[in-house]
């Protein structure tokens, strides 16, 4: 009997499984592996214990989406225009449009590296990406979307095996954990980079959007918080990995030293690693953070826009079913690939998109406060000391990002 109920449990949880895990690996994107690694790079290990810090705030936050989207059985913007009007979901949108182009900005840009070493012009790494991406939206279905998404993410874990081939010193990550230059205006943004490179606004819409498109509902609520639990965990070990790499070889040589390419990144880690080990590992990691945040970034945009202007945002549509739907996944795409083809300066502007983020995370997390408080039913609306525990950490959480963001640009 217990073996046969372990059965149905693991099967259970194995069919919830998908949407936290993704959106986690998707967490650990191109442009929070170069603010990870920019942490390394200029502060060594200083900015290491901020990283298992924003482990559980993240869990609670994606917690809190994941109840709202299986118990209402709605998107987070429906829900804003639902209970606070038109012009507040707007708005929230509004925010998320922002994040989502700065994030599919990153994942290209990430992309665009990793094809400059090994010689591919950076147009055509742009026309094979986009080219990838609209295949995979055109699947017809979310379950097929999500398990490319989650092999693809899954080369991230390449970024574990280097940084204990980099052979840190645990006497120096110690160290970087007492040593905290609270009144630096250049460590306080870096600091608000990696806050938004956790918690971003397109995290708590594609959760909530990819548990409903799913068709998974209240009883699955468990399964899918365990799954959202998993993936906090893999993805801040993987920004820490990042982090612990560049302080263990880059940061010990050339501490202070900021990084300017994506190539530079890369370069970095071959006098440690060895030339093509160093190339070979490095590329692989920033193609999973990128391709599996390029597929949740330009979703979430679709069905953002979707959930407030009420046009068709099912992966189960055919494209002349959802025409809006598809064009907006497209469009996306296109105008990510052109800024990327532009030659920008890719390292500075994928820390900045991070602070912007940051910046946003009052509106963010506000209305998945007030949602959380006011469109769930009795059982599952939050209450009590949890509610006073949640909204102190998210509130705390959303003003260290706006004041170290606002302070550090200064």
């Amino acid at each position: 009997m217990q073996i046969n109920l372990f059965k149905n449990k693991l099967m259970l949880f194995l069919a919830v499984l998908g949407p936290g895990l993704v959106v986690m690996l998707a967490d650990t994107d191109a442009g929070s592996v170069i603010t990870a690694a920019q942490s390394g790079a200029v502060w060594g290990y200083k900015l290491l214990a901020l990283q298992f810090i924003l482990m559980p705030i993240l869990y609670i936050a994606q917690e809190l989406t994941v109840r709202l989207g299986l118990v209402t059985k709605m998107g987070h913007g429906e829900l804003i225009h639902q209970y606070f009007g038109k012009g507040w979901a707007w708005l929230s949108v509004s925010t998320l449009v922002v994040s989502c182009a700065g994030a599919i900005i990153n994942e290209f840009s990430g992309m665009a590296g990793v094809g400059i070493l090994f010689g591919v012009p950076v147009w055509i790494t742009m026309v094979l990406v986009i080219g990838f991406l609209v295949l995979i939206a055109w699947t017809g279905s979310y379950r097929s979307v999500e398990r490319i998404a989650i092999c693809l993410g899954l080369f991230e874990l390449t970024f574990l095996v280097v940084a204990w081939m980099a052979h840190p010193s645990m006497k120096e990550m110690l160290d970087g954990f007492r040593d905290i230059p609270y009144t630096n205006s250049n460590y306080l943004y870096l600091a608000a980079g990696n806050v938004g490179a956790v918690i971003m606004p397109w995290m708590v819409f594609y959760q909530q959007s990819a548990v409903v498109d799913k068709g998974l509902d209240v009883r699955h609520l468990s399964a899918a918080r365990f799954d959202t639990f998993i993936g906090a965990i893999i993805t801040q070990l993987i920004m820490a990995a990042v982090l612990v790499t560049t302080a263990a070889t880059l940061g010990k040589l050339h501490s202070g030293a900021p990084l300017d390419t994506v190539e530079q990144i890369s370069e970095t880690l071959t006098p440690f690693l060895g030339s093509t080990a160093g190339h070979l590992l490095f590329a692989l990691g920033i193609t999973g953070s990128s391709m599996v945040a390029a597929i949740v970034v330009s979703l979430t945009a679709a069905w953002g826009l979707g959930e407030v202007t009420g046009y068709k945002r099912s992966l189960t549509h055919k494209a002349h079913e959802a025409p809006w739907f598809y064009g907006v996944y497209f469009i996306t795409l296109v105008i990510g690939g052109v800024i990327v083809s532009s030659h920008i300066d890719i390292v500075n502007l994928n820390v900045a998109v991070e602070v912007m983020n940051a910046l946003l995370l009052p509106i963010v997390l506000g209305f998945l406060f007030l949602l959380a408080r006011k469109a769930l039913p009795d059982p599952y609306r939050l209450t009590g000391c949890y509610a006073w525990v949640v909204g102190i950490i998210l509130g705390v959480t959303a003003l260290f990002g706006l004041f170290a963001g606002l302070w550090g640009s200064i």
